[in-house]
């Protein structure tokens, strides 16, 4: 059996009356969904959030940029 854990958010009345009618009409539960939901975006919004932080680095000088012909010479292209 897998592990799980439980987790407590706040949402609106209407998305949660959304997903408890999706999860009757497809005789799933809501918490099915909103695990859905989680794995769809989770990787979405982290690697968002990576890329603001790279390019935060980029503006500041602290991280090494390659030029387009750089990168072909390094791959040989």
């Amino acid at each position: 059996m897998a592990m799980t854990a439980t987790v407590t958010f706040r949402t609106t009345p209407e998305k949660k009356a959304r997903i408890e009618e999706l999860a009757k009409r497809t005789k799933r539960s809501a918490g099915f969904y909103y695990n859905v939901l989680l794995e769809d975006y989770l990787d979405d919004l982290e690697d968002i959030y990576d890329a603001l932080e790279i390019s935060a680095r980029v503006k500041a000088g602290k991280e090494k940029t390659y030029t387009a012909e750089e990168v072909r010479k390094e791959l040989g292209l």
